[in-house]
């Protein structure tokens, strides 16, 4: 595996590492040692799957207040999704940045999501599949999210056509009550 830090601190885009011959290729998704070694959290509890039937889905930013604490490893399985994560941490140099990346069944690449760190994504295939490993278990009491065309984030979502819940849609501008939230 090929863990490539990104500029939002603590925030991966994994690559595997394909051995391949006359049958395809066989590759690691997750090392627990290898993930240790970069200080990620080793250990996943949780496994969760997304399946979008049409292409422009789009689903987030959602995130977790403390005692929440869901870092994510998403992977796209089949089709294609552009991927964004947003960092919520006020004490970061890169809070309220945002990172995005293309998932898809074709280039096996992963995203690892800390805690405190806002995602979501977009399909750009129908019948999309996504798959999400979560450190700590999913706790609906701490589960927030931020719209996902709130200005303070400037993220280019690469579909005009768009599927989204009225509940992704209604989130308030992410502002100072928010942060209070992040900081307890």
């Amino acid at each position: 595996m090929i863990f490539n830090e990104i500029r939002l601190k603590g925030a991966y885009l994994i690559e595997i590492e394909k051995r391949v011959d006359v049958r395809g290729f066989f590759a690691r998704a997750w090392c627990e040692k290898e993930a240790s070694m970069h200080g990620l959290p080793p250990r996943m509890v949780q496994t969760s799957i997304s399946f979008n039937i049409k292409r422009g889905t789009l689903r987030g930013l959602h995130y977790q207040v403390p005692p929440g604490n869901e870092g994510k490893l998403i992977r796209c399985v089949r089709g294609k999704i552009f991927d964004v994560i947003v960092d919520l941490r006020p004490e970061s140099d890169t809070f309220l940045e945002h990172f995005s990346t293309v998932l898809s069944e074709d280039n096996h690449r992963s995203l690892y999501v800390p805690p405190r760190f806002a995602h979501g994504f977009q399909t750009l295939k129908d019948d999309t599949e996504v798959m999400y490993q979560m450190t700590d278990f999913y706790d609906p009491r701490c589960a927030r999210g931020v719209r996902w065309n709130d200005p303070a984030f400037a993220i280019q979502w690469p579909e005009d056509q768009r599927i989204i819940l009225e509940r992704d849609s209604a989130y308030a501008d992410f502002g100072p009550e928010t942060w209070k939230e992040l900081e307890a």
